[in-house]
């Protein structure tokens, strides 16, 4: 409607302006043209018209704001099923929780089509914005002062999400998918995620798994491995291994990695896992240039500056360890 609107605005005032340049142009001899300068009726016309018109499109631009981001459930999908989500906002990724299915993830939202989404938005660092601009419109995410939206997907498929607010050097780095499939698809996604992590068999993985246990465990949570189960990072801690040697809950800095070999995007969607073609096959000699996840163990801070992931230098023997129990982490 705001398009239609200006539209006919501009070919209005335009048309009128190529008019005037053609019909009144100065020609030879042509006397001063009348002033009409303090002409009441004029000044009128030309100030309420364009002051209705604004109320017209400001009518339509509050309508089009409360139906993207509306604060209540929409009437509409009251029939609708619907679920949870919380969306945290970290620098620089997006973790999901779903509290009715104790299941946590990041980069990626799936959710079922035809569906109400309640999003619960929370920051516990600076202001994010949640947008996902084929679905929703943009949600600021404030510490301190939690919001909410609301969506509904009606076609299967895979939405790009991104943070629409500053929030550091990496902030254009900072994206997510959602994912919306059936709801078949859906609850067989659910019940895997709900699934402790596999104890890996392969000797590889196995030597994968202790130098996680040694190097990561303080920042990322394996549930079966350091976590009883799964709990929403930024507001929920839990005692970990190595934690403060009072005996003080200590949150996870990282993702929750317990299924992440099932996971599309690495680092806040920075990189795809592209496990595909035998590009993370642990005997690849081409591992760290073909492998995004060994191009992230490698060099995280080189992919992402300035990001949260401290893990030091690593040899290569470590990077096949870890890319061989991650990427079986189903």
């Amino acid at each position: 409607m705001i398009l239609g609107i200006s539209i006919v605005i501009f070919v209005l005032v335009e048309g009128i302006l190529i008019f005037s340049i053609i019909r009144y142009r100065e020609r030879p001899g042509m006397p001063n043209p009348f002033q009409n300068h303090g002409n009441l009726k004029l000044e009128l016309i030309w100030t309420v018209i364009p002051t209705l018109v604004l109320f017209v499109i400001l009518f339509f631009t509050i309508r089009g704001l409360l139906y993207v981001a509306p604060e209540n459930e929409p009437a509409a999908s009251a029939s609708q099923p619907r679920m949870e989500v919380t969306a945290i906002g970290h620098q620089w990724w997006w973790e999901f929780y779903y509290p009715n299915y104790h299941v946590t993830t990041a980069d990626t939202l799936e959710v079922p089509v035809n569906t109400t989404v309640h999003v619960k938005l929370f920051s516990n660092n600076v202001i994010h914005s949640f947008w996902v601009p084929a679905l929703t419109g943009k949600t600021d995410v404030v510490p301190g002062h939690d919001n909410t939206k609301w969506f509904v997907a009606e076609k299967e498929g895979t939405y790009t999400g991104i943070c629409a607010e500053y929030c550091g050097t990496q902030h254009a780095n900072m994206r997510f998918n959602v994912k919306v499939v059936n709801n078949n698809d859906f609850q067989t996604w659910v019940s895997g995620q709900q699934q402790a992590a596999t104890a890996p068999t392969d000797a590889l993985a196995q030597k994968g798994a202790a130098l996680f246990k040694n190097q990561c465990a303080s920042c990322h949570g394996i549930v079966g491995v350091n976590l009883k189960q799964f709990y929403n990072t930024a507001q929920e801690c839990t005692d970990l291994p190595g934690g403060k040697a009072n005996g003080t809950p200590q949150c996870l800095i990282g993702p929750n990695l317990t299924h992440f070999g099932s996971r599309n995007l690495i680092a806040g969607g920075v990189l795809d896992n592209n496990t595909e073609n035998g590009n993370c096959d642990p005997n690849n000699p081409k591992l760290k240039e073909q492998c995004n996840l060994a191009k992230w163990l490698n060099d995280p801070q080189g992919i992402k500056p300035g990001n949260d992931m401290n893990i030091g230098s690593l040899t290569n023997e470590q990077i096949q360890q870890l890319v061989a129990y991650l990427e079986g982490l189903k």
